[in-house]
């Protein structure tokens, strides 16, 4: 897969920080420098007084202010599981790559077993592989062998016989039906900081499937550098339980 970050709030956490303080201020943040907003927090610099006020709001649960800063991410080449399970954030707008609209006639159904189209899982590659409510906890090499077989056989027979339907006159809408739920898909997806830490709570846990921790970590790197001192605070202090974090 690969993400990016497509487009992003400028200085998010000034923005958050005057959200906060606009709570408790006589004037109104709109009316005021930065500098006379952050006045009465603690810190000896402007980037003190924002590390202070954010560590604040987050120890607190006051996670409001970090509805205002938003981000936009492109993700590249998931499987519509993945897609089923991240789209299941309600807070979180989606645009998704259309099967109905683009087809998939040119790709070499021979390419499929290599992770052509198809999201490979780590279970066909790696034989000690061992994931969540798997039955057996090893395998012989003979076992790894044919599971690997019959995975890229099955991957590569449902891309062929849905080109064989397109050809056949079935509309791309239709045809797609034979396709598998690893059939990889391109993702634009935007929430604002508070939505990712939610997200991150629930899809970079240690209970979550490979996939979507994998997508969610690389998010969390991107928002490191949009949101410094927010998305350390998090990493540091509140990453890996349940922050009720959700709107």
């Amino acid at each position: 897969m690969d993400v990016k970050l497509l487009e992003a709030t400028d200085d998010p956490e000034d923005l958050i920080c005057k959200a906060a303080r606009n709570d408790y201020s006589d004037t109104s943040v709109g009316s005021q420098s930065f500098e006379a907003t952050m006045a009465e927090v603690d810190g000896d610099t402007l980037d003190d007084k924002k590390e202070t006020l954010i560590g604040h709001l987050l120890d607190h649960g006051h996670f409001g202010p970090f509805e205002h800063a938003q981000a936009t991410f492109a993700v590249e080449g998931v499987s519509r599981s993945c897609m089923a399970q991240i789209t299941r954030h309600r807070h979180v707008s989606f645009d998704v790559q259309s099967m109905r609209y683009v087809s998939f006639d040119d790709v070499d159904p021979e390419a499929v077993r290599e992770g052509e189209l198809v999201v490979t899982p780590p279970s066909a590659t790696d034989p000690d592989w061992i994931g969540r409510n798997q039955q057996k906890a090893s395998v012989s090499d003979e076992e790894f062998e044919e599971r690997t077989e019959i995975f890229k056989d099955t991957i590569e027979q449902a891309v062929e016989s849905y080109q064989e339907l397109l050809e056949l006159g079935m509309p791309p809408e239709d045809a797609r039906f034979v396709l598998p739920i690893g059939t990889k898909v391109n993702i634009v997806m935007s929430m604002n900081a508070r939505m990712l830490m939610h997200v991150a709570d629930m899809r970079a846990a240690a209970d979550a499937q490979w996939e979507i921790r994998e997508m969610t970590e690389e998010m969390l790197d991107l928002a490191a550098d949009w949101c410094p001192k927010t998305f350390d605070y998090y990493e540091r202090e509140m990453k890996g339980r349940k922050n009720r974090l959700a709107p």
